[in-house]
């Protein structure tokens, strides 16, 4: 019973002949919070479409032979209920909304005439032009619901959904409806790869009038925004030249008083050694509102990058993120580098080019093995992309010897031998 192939829009075309000239849909938004929806069928094509009706606050009812274990998952969450039998007449009572989703065309025509008797719309998964409404194609953006028909070409529709959804993303299509509001959004860039900022942060970077960017931020984004935009260098060279971070935050304040949307764009996650809290709490301190926007973070994404999965399955059941901006022996060191040495788990050090032979020799006179795997990683997940495989007791002449520099990630523990083949 339930229907594991979506094929009705292809169907569809396929007796187009047959239909009258242009689309007879129309396009309408249901409020459906609240309201009876019930879905008969409960395969994939049921799955597929269970989510939305689910953030739409529908009360979703669910009737089938058998389902997907993500659809039970569903029902065990309590997002909808789900009823293990077949089809009945009169499944449809008290429903505003159906849908005929199994995989037994007869089935799906009684439950469309189910529908019709009680002037409910039905889709019929299977031979669209038969059911009474047609799903589209929809996309949720910034408060915006996109939905495209295409006359039952469902990979037509889908493509300009897509492709709409880029454009308004990427900001080559902008919502200039509603002014910017003044403020201070904390984006993180992820590790590198521009691909790999989130979709909001792209959003925002797009309506920033002001961004002040790190060195680590993917430069491709900053091509990406108008002539307009004013972009100030935060860049925080390591042992080298470096804005200050109460200039930095001077700047986003000042830019927020000015009337202006800044956008602080920082590689990797601004809350993991980013100090984007501290930008957070001048920011509000001076009164101004503040957006966070997480990014992907480079001591779990580069590493991926490499093959290296800092977690695994019956080899490690912890990974430990350090930064390596002071010496193990500094006073100001706040690592506890013995505990970490009797650590069997992953450990991940960020900002540890320049000392990795202190740390190393710290981790191995805490009683780490010499032969434990270590592998370095440079400019992870950029074209450039340099992988070093060692050892613990060799790492550190490797690194030297490569001639391995910043930007780079120490991942030290079993999983860091792992190499995706």
């Amino acid at each position: 019973m339930p229907n594991t192939s979506d094929n009705a829009e292809e169907q569809a075309v396929s007796q187009s002949a047959a239909q009258p000239t242009g689309d007879p849909n129309y396009l309408v938004g249901l409020d459906l919070n609240g309201r009876r929806v019930v879905v008969i069928g409960g395969g994939t094509v049921a799955q597929r479409r269970l989510g939305l009706l689910i953030a739409s606050g529908a009360d979703v009812h669910v009737i089938s032979r058998e389902v997907t274990p993500a659809v039970e998952g569903m029902a065990t969450s309590g997002q909808l209920t789900v009823t293990l039998r077949a089809y009945a007449d009169g499944d449809l009572d008290g429903a505003w909304y159906a849908i005929a989703c199994t995989d037994e065309p007869e089935t799906n025509a009684a439950v469309v005439e189910e529908a019709n008797r009680r002037r409910v719309f039905c889709v019929r998964a299977d031979v669209a032009r038969l059911g009474t409404a047609v799903t589209p194609a929809t996309a949720r953006y910034d408060g915006l619901t996109l939905g495209v028909l295409a006359s039952g070409q469902h990979r037509r529709s889908a493509a300009v959904r897509t492709a709409l959804l880029e454009a308004l993303q990427s900001g080559v299509v902008t919502d200039d409806s509603s002014p910017v509001t003044p403020g201070v959004a904390l984006v993180g860039g992820g590790p590198g790869d521009p691909d790999l900022i989130t979709v909001r942060g792209r959003r925002l970077l797009a309506r920033a009038n002001l961004v002040v960017a790190d060195r680590l931020a993917p430069p491709e984004l900053l091509a990406e925004l108008g002539p307009d935009v004013e972009v100030v260098d935060a860049a925080k060279i390591p042992y080298g030249r470096a804005m200050a971070q109460e200039a930095i935050n001077a700047t986003l304040i000042e830019g927020a008083k000015a009337g202006k949307f800044v956008v602080r764009l920082k590689g990797g996650d601004p809350y993991v050694f980013g100090r984007g809290y501290e930008e957070l709490e001048a920011c509000v301190e001076a009164g101004i509102p503040v957006t966070v926007v997480p990014g992907v973070t480079s001591p779990i994404s580069v590493p991926a990058a490499a093959g290296i999965p800092v977690t695994h399955r019956g080899v490690t059941h912890e990974f430990v993120v350090v930064s390596g901006h002071v010496a193990p022996d500094h006073p100001d060191s706040l690592v506890d580098w013995p505990a970490l040495a009797r650590l069997r788990g992953t450990l991940v050090l960020m900002m540890a080019v320049e000392r990795i032979e202190q740390f190393a020799a710290a981790l191995l006179d805490g009683g780490r093995p010499a032969d434990t795997p270590a592998t370095v990683i440079q400019e992870g997940t950029l074209r450039t992309q340099r992988v070093l495989r060692a050892d613990l007791g060799t790492v550190a002449a490797r690194v030297r010897e490569e001639g391995i520099r910043p930007p780079a990630i120490v991942v030290i523990g079993p999983t860091a031998g792992f190499s995706a083949k």
